[in-house]
């Protein structure tokens, strides 16, 4: 068994990183912040061009018909600089979740969009409640003579403000459904909502008695909740990717900062605590990548194990990324915690992610129940 990246993996994710790493600087995150939209097109056009925006779709729908390995790569490389953007929320959410359960109309729409960055999509998957699961769904759907009527309120839509299409789970009569909107749609207001991370966005998305049409049903009424699950672990294994990226930037920061700073002249790479720390640093980024990549092969595999490896993953990057990030702060000292040094950026976007698409407890929980089912065969 191999599990080195291949020369094309490792290609991609060279060049991810070079192109990041001249136009993602941390003062354009820093610009961003403060910026009304929260990116820039110019960046976007060339994430397009570069085949990025279509990495995991299918060839016919724009795409470059890779997997969650590659899309976890890029994902990467975009925590290790902070990226300002919708790319989490259009390919990921949006377009694996068309991918997942979209009528072949419905993708031929929108993919190919979403590949060439014509089109933004996102999913609005949180409520009030603020649980995961699908089945917790209060928003509703009503039928509307050929149509549909939606009526709620979505907590933390990733950035909903900038896109064409939202995958907008309700409970219809049949059950759980899957709905298209168009976040610009009359009944739909979208208000920001700030976050810890500002070099993300999010919103709140109230709907008002919606219409939409038929043909934005995805997939059968009652029959999204498969669907959601699916889409939700692969977006906890993408969150992971994420999170190890910001991990490992702020893990080399630390090895850099150690071997220049001096106190009592020494430096303070030479003190055995310090050693320590940035040893078990190490520790927990290496075992959060293969947690990352062992999760996205098993997904793309459809491997038996998949569901509990993205479990798995997430429980354990979400903590592992927190504590990585929250020592590079211990080893720089008074400096790491200043609003003027690049640490709390990578830091913030490790945190912001922790809690979305399941904390280490809810996953836990999914490892549990799935070992009692199990069991119970």
């Amino acid at each position: 068994m191999n599990f080195s990246f291949s020369e094309d993996q490792v290609l991609l994710k060279n060049s991810v990183r070079a192109a990041l790493d001249e136009q993602c600087k941390p003062a354009h995150v820093r610009a961003m912040m403060d910026d009304a939209t929260g990116y820039r097109e110019a960046l976007w056009g060339e994430m397009a061009k570069l085949g990025w925006l279509g990495l995991p779709f299918a060839e016919e729908q724009g795409g470059a018909g890779l997997g969650l390995v590659e899309l976890c790569l890029v994902l990467e490389e975009m925590g290790r600089a902070a990226y300002p953007g919708p790319y989490f929320a259009s390919v990921v959410l949006g377009g694996l979740g068309l991918q997942l359960g979209g009528s072949a109309a419905q993708k031929e729409k929108w993919l190919p969009a979403i590949a060439s960055g014509q089109a933004r999509a996102s999913a609005a998957l949180l409520e009030d409640a603020l649980d995961w699961d699908p089945a917790s769904t209060t928003a509703t759907a009503t039928k509307a003579g050929d149509g549909w009527r939606l009526s709620g309120v979505k907590r933390f839509v990733p950035w909903a403000h900038v896109a064409d299409v939202v995958l907008v789970p309700a409970r219809a009569p049949e059950g759980v459904s899957l709905f298209l909107v168009d976040p610009r749609a009359a009944g739909v207001t979208v208000t920001p909502m700030v976050g810890i991370d500002l070099a993300n966005r999010w919103s709140e998305m109230r709907l008002g008695d919606v219409a939409v049409p038929a043909d934005a049903l995805v997939g059968s009424p009652g029959g999204a909740g498969s669907v959601l699950d699916a889409l939700l672990r692969r977006a906890a294994v993408g969150a992971s990717a994420e999170m190890l990226g910001a991990a490992r930037r702020c893990l080399e920061m630390s090895v850099g900062y150690v071997k220049v700073r001096e106190q009592f002249g020494q430096l303070i790479g030479s003190f055995q605590a310090i050693r320590h720390r940035c040893a078990e640093m190490l520790l927990e980024v290496e075992n959060s990548h293969s947690a990352v990549y062992y999760a996205a092969w098993a997904l793309t595999a459809g491997a038996e194990d998949a569901a509990m490896a993205a479990s798995v993953c997430k429980s354990y990057v979400s903590e592992s990324a927190r504590k990585v990030c929250g020592d590079a702060i211990q080893v720089h000292g008074g400096i790491g915690f200043t609003w003027e040094y690049d640490l709390h950026l990578y830091f913030k976007r490790a945190k912001a992610l922790e809690p979305l698409y399941g904390d280490a407890a809810h996953h836990r929980e999914l490892i549990v129940r799935g070992q009692v089912s199990h069991s119970n065969k």
